[in-house]
């Protein structure tokens, strides 16, 4: 099985494009930093990877932000035939609602 799921922030968007055929392919620099339990110790990760996203989903990222938090879901694949550059293929995103403000 080949899923993935991150909470991400945006760090860099590239222009729309699209396919010969048509269809918006989103292309975006992600960044992730959490931890995880390994082992059953805390491990820090942090690390950036490409992301692409291809039709409704490319239309949807076309107008985020820089730094804007979302989530993904999504499979990874090599950049292209025997490239051991990773590219996670987005299928799905959300954008989760900043914490709101408490007023005293």
């Amino acid at each position: 099985m080949n899923q993935t799921y991150l909470q991400v922030r945006v760090v860099e968007i590239k222009p729309l494009r699209f396919t010969p055929a048509g269809i918006p392919v989103q292309e975006l620099i992600l960044e992730y930093c959490g931890e995880v339990i390994e082992a059953g110790y805390t491990r820090k990760v942090e690390f950036v990877i490409a992301g692409c996203a291809i039709g409704g989903i490319a239309n949807q990222l076309q107008e985020v932000g820089l730094g804007t938090v979302i989530r993904v879901e999504g499979f990874l694949a090599p950049a292209r035939k025997n490239s051991s550059k990773l590219v996670l293929h987005i299928q799905s995103v959300q954008f989760p609602r900043a914490p709101s403000s408490i007023v005293v």
